[in-house]
């Protein structure tokens, strides 16, 4: 099958284009007799300008990871323990199982998020800032699942609860938004 012309004109005509373009660049770079240091400078990130733009993202931040938090408890370690998922012999349980430790991980990640983002609002903060300690505690849960520790499932729930408490009394009320099966492998590590 015969190439048109037009495609192989172009790749000759883009390789000269980028030649003579980088030709200047090279010479003037050599033409000096003394070459001063160069200094990378990172790309500069948007970043609000005010105070109250600042705070407003925080907020929104923190809604959003707080709410995707909630979501992947209820939908993976809530209703499966109500359900009796994790009870031995329950069918399907390894999966479950791992499943809901898949999701503490998740939700543990997207709350230690959540709270990093509380601290750009001064009222979610002072909020979050007696609930820290829970959600640090919280990184035990797959763990504790693993033993059979039941009361843990109850431990996840009730400080799921107090984030949603405590970003209600901040002005940002929090729904859960259940993740995508994506999200939740992806957001668990990172």
């Amino acid at each position: 099958m015969p190439v048109p012309i037009r495609r192989l004109a172009v790749a000759p005509t883009l390789c000269c284009a980028l030649v003579a373009g980088a030709t200047p660049a090279w010479a003037a770079g050599q033409s000096t007799a003394q070459q001063e240091p160069t200094v990378a400078v990172a790309a500069a990130t948007p970043s609000p300008t005010t105070s109250a733009e600042k705070q407003k993202f925080a907020k929104t931040r923190f809604v959003a990871n707080a709410a995707l938090a909630a979501g992947a408890t209820y939908q993976w370690i809530w209703k499966p323990y109500k359900e009796g998922k994790f009870k031995k012999g329950a069918e399907h349980r390894r999966t479950t199982l791992l499943k809901a430790g898949l999701a503490g991980a998740f939700a543990y990640n997207r709350l230690k998020a959540a709270v990093h983002n509380a601290q750009g609002d001064p009222t979610l903060s002072k909020a979050l800032a007696p609930i820290t300690a829970g959600i640090n505690d919280l990184k035990d849960l797959p763990a504790k699942l693993r033993k059979g520790d039941k009361s843990a499932i109850k431990d996840f729930q009730d400080t799921i609860n107090k984030v949603k408490d405590a970003g209600k009394s901040a002005g940002a009320p929090v729904k859960d938004k259940v993740p995508t099966n994506s999200q939740l492998r992806s957001g668990a590590t990172s």
